[in-house]
């Protein structure tokens, strides 16, 4: 039983006039930098698979996502898998010997910006739909709110199209890199009747689900996950010879950026290798050397700087180079249904973001991965990488999807993944994110902002498993609580500027003291900046322009790059 519950009996998605958050006021800057004192002392190939070869292989040598961390300091302090990683922690590909830093890898060949032709012919996905039975339901376009009649069966992930998989694997020594994420079709169990989770029908049933944390029934009891894909590949007789985790750990409770120590998987034996262990984000030689072909089975939410596709390019960056196989069992993407935010520029190249794509990229992993091996964006080259990708079945970008565990620590539920590309701008500013509290994303807010008009919602964030040290810990923040947002609305909104822009001239209201978007580091950048790709949307903040006329400055470059990814989509738009 499938536990994807994508929104089956899909909701039309009503129009709602957007009520404005606060008062923009004008006054001086924050004065300072720096660290905001605390007001108290002034201070996260089988048929059906699609193939992409390597040119070249026998000439081949050997050798967050999560979300962002919460803090006060600037970009020293990363965001999560969530928002990811130190900006010179990363070393750039191709250095995977010595693990040095390089801010501006990889860097995308200089005709690649609207390359529609695709030499290297990445191919496409013929979507199988002969499992299971269609039915005639109403489906919405996430995009438009248009209802169109469709049949349609239920998704289906990579990861539960054995048939196309398993033969791939045979006489193979395999890795597999995954997370928490890695459940086979995303199936969970009811605990009471052992029956599905499904979605709801009506929007107001779909906003309350969209509330409901990860791990969780309506009711607040605990639910029961399917098989995880490193036990079912263990079960069916893969020959699995290690496994590698991404940014919070193989089972997802690590703090965004922290660093996680590789160990043995008591159930299966397999050693779990973390790729945040302290030193090169590449696997070692060693590791290299334990398999033929690596399995990747991880869900993603669809962000440049969510820092689990980081991972995936550095395994398949040493794929490439080592001859070894990737097989990657796709699955949807919840941000899936838009495209925006500007373009990673050159010198914004860091450890929450790696590619010139845009924030929201509308792509899944598989289509990703295809892009960057067509692309020629890997060390050793355009299509360096065997490359098999087993799509999904019956999905669709505008296909509204929800997940069902936690993809990091902070991400809550399902609101929070659709608000995360527009609160996520809040991080290491004056202001919190929510991070220490049931509801980080939801929410925002400083103790900086007491007294403001529009800011009456309170929360004091505290240490807890995920967010150790949060921004203003014991401290009373005074904010907002996008909780209250219909869920239609939050959809329609994408990347929604006004909350931070807002947030700002508010607090420049306040007169609070240091920086807004905290201290520069010595390119002169804030972690916003490195968030955005660019720092083009501070400053435009800072000059006063509105959301409408910064969202409208990166249009075209996203009208662009969806041409320029064109090629490697495997599910119609």
């Amino acid at each position: 039983m499938s536990g994807f519950f994508f929104f089956q009996k899909r909701f039309q998605i009503r129009k709602v006039m957007i009520a404005v958050l606060a008062a923009v006021l004008s006054a001086a800057l924050i004065a300072g930098c720096g660290r905001i004192p605390a007001k108290s002392d002034s201070k996260e190939k089988a048929d059906g698979a699609v193939q992409s070869e390597k040119d070249g292989s026998e000439n081949l040598s050997g050798g967050e996502a999560g979300e962002p961390q919460a803090g006060t300091e600037g970009p020293e302090t990363p965001a999560e898998g969530d928002a990811g990683e130190n900006a010179a922690d990363l070393p750039a590909p191709g250095d995977r010997a010595n693990g040095s830093p390089d801010a501006d890898a990889p860097k995308a060949p200089a005709e690649s910006s609207v390359n529609v032709e695709n030499d290297g012919e990445a191919a496409k996905a013929v979507v199988n739909e002969e499992s299971g039975e269609k039915t005639a339901e109403t489906a919405v376009n996430a995009e438009s709110g248009e209802e169109k009649a469709e049949e349609e069966a239920e998704a289906v992930c990579g990861d539960e199209r054995a048939d196309q998989y398993l033969p791939l694997l045979e006489g193979k020594r395999v890795a597999v890199f995954s997370n928490q994420t890695g459940i086979v079709g995303n199936k969970v169990l009811n605990t009471e009747s052992n029956s599905e989770k499904k979605g709801s029908a009506d929007a107001a049933a779909v906003r309350e689900e969209g509330l409901i944390p990860f791990g969780q029934n309506a009711d607040g009891t605990p639910v029961e996950y399917g098989e995880h894909i490193l036990d079912a590949l263990v079960r069916q007789g893969v020959d699995v010879t290690v496994a590698f985790s991404p940014e919070h750990g193989f089972r997802g409770t690590e703090d965004a950026g922290a660093q996680v120590d590789s160990y043995t998987d008591e159930k299966t034996g397999v050693p779990v290798v973390s790729l945040y262990g302290g030193g090169s984000m590449y696997p070692s030689d060693a590791d290299l050397d334990r398999f033929d072909t690596l399995v990747i089975d991880i869900q993603d939410v669809g962000l440049r700087f969510y820092t689990y596709y980081i991972s995936m390019y550095y395994l398949m960056d040493a794929c490439a180079e080592a001859g070894k196989e990737v097989v990657l069992l796709d699955r949807p993407n919840p941000n899936g249904f838009y495209v925006d935010g500007p373009i990673l520029q050159d010198g914004f190249y860091s450890g929450v973001g790696l590619l010139p794509i845009p924030v929201v990229h509308g792509m899944t992993l598989g289509e990703l991965a295809q892009m960057i091996n067509g692309e020629g964006w890997l060390s050793a080259g355009k299509d360096a990488c065997s490359l098999t990708v087993v799509p999904c079945e019956n999905y669709r970008h505008d296909t509204l999807t929800a997940l069902v565990t936690r993809p990091s620590p902070n991400l809550k539920d399902m609101c929070a993944i659709y608000l995360y590309p527009s609160t996520c701008l809040f991080e290491n500013t004056a202001c919190s994110v929510g991070r220490g509290t049931e509801h980080p994303f939801e929410i925002f807010g400083s103790p900086w902002l007491e007294g403001a008009e529009g800011y009456d919602f309170t929360f004091t964030p505290e240490d807890m498993e995920g967010a150790h040290s949060p921004a203003f810990e014991g401290q009373t923040c005074y904010g907002k609580d996008l909780r209250e947002i219909p869920l239609a609305q939050i959809l329609e909104e994408h990347i929604h500027l006004n909350y931070i822009i807002d947030t700002y001239h508010s607090m420049q209201a306040q007169g609070a003291g240091g920086s807004f978007f905290g201290s520069p580091d010595g390119a002169g950048h804030c972690w916003i900046d490195y968030l955005c790709g660019t720092d083009q949307v501070r400053l435009m903040i800072e000059e006063g322009r509105s959301a409408e006329e910064i969202s409208a400055s990166w249009q075209e470059d996203v009208e662009n790059f969806k041409a320029q990814r064109k090629p490697y989509l495997l599910y119609e738009e």
